[in-house]
């Protein structure tokens, strides 16, 4: 499990540039092939991040991924607040074309079943620091559904609306913590990132301590 960092995509992307994957053949660690994502994470949000060492591993962290069955905790500061401490997003997501040729994803009913659980862990200076367990692993998901609730994510490009001043912000969002039950006989193995340090002057102002 990495602490990948904000702004560093996972794969090469058209524009060229520094990217996660270039960096998998020095962690091989003695096996004759690199590791290998058995997950994603956006560019721009930081936090934990499994690869899987050789094919038994990632076919085995695939159908943990895909079933539903790994637990992952996000931490995000949001302008505003949601009107419940705590509650559930339920709202299905569909990819869509932009004009421009790019694409986002859409709040649709004819998308793909999407489900997050939230609640409030600090509050202040007009910025709330969530908590987010994401039930379903849809494209963009957390960043949608907080735009959903009325409180989008700070530095959030694309969904919700913020000031110029917080658009411009590096994206607030970080895989926090993620636990894997590998074996029946054995404990999950849990993982916590701490936050990066972009996000800590506005996790200070709600209360993380």
């Amino acid at each position: 499990v990495l602490d990948k960092r904000a702004g560093l995509p996972v794969h090469a992307g058209p524009g060229g540039g520094p990217n996660l994957e270039q960096c998998f053949d020095a962690l091989r660690f003695g096996l004759p092939a690199p590791p290998a994502l058995a997950h994603r994470l956006d560019r721009d949000t930081s936090g934990c991040l499994v690869l899987g060492r050789h094919r038994k591993a990632l076919s085995k962290l695939g159908r943990l991924f895909q079933g539903g069955l790994v637990d992952k905790t996000y931490w995000a500061v949001v302008a505003g607040a949601p009107l419940q401490a705590e509650g559930r997003i339920e709202a299905p997501l569909l990819k869509t074309t932009r004009k421009d040729g790019g694409w986002r994803m859409v709040v649709d009913a004819k998308g793909q079943k999407a489900a997050t659980d939230y609640r409030v862990l600090g509050s202040g200076e007009g910025l709330t620091w969530l908590e987010l367990t994401p039930e379903t692993g849809r494209t963009h998901q957390v960043r949608v559904h907080c735009a959903e609730l009325g409180c989008a994510i700070l530095g959030e490009p694309m969904y919700g609306t913020l000031s110029s001043e917080q658009r411009q912000q590096p994206l607030h969002l970080h895989a926090r913590g993620i636990v894997l039950r590998l074996s029946k006989n054995k404990p999950p193995i849990a993982v916590i990132a701490e936050p990066p340090e972009h996000m800590r002057a506005a996790l200070r102002s709600c209360g993380w301590r």
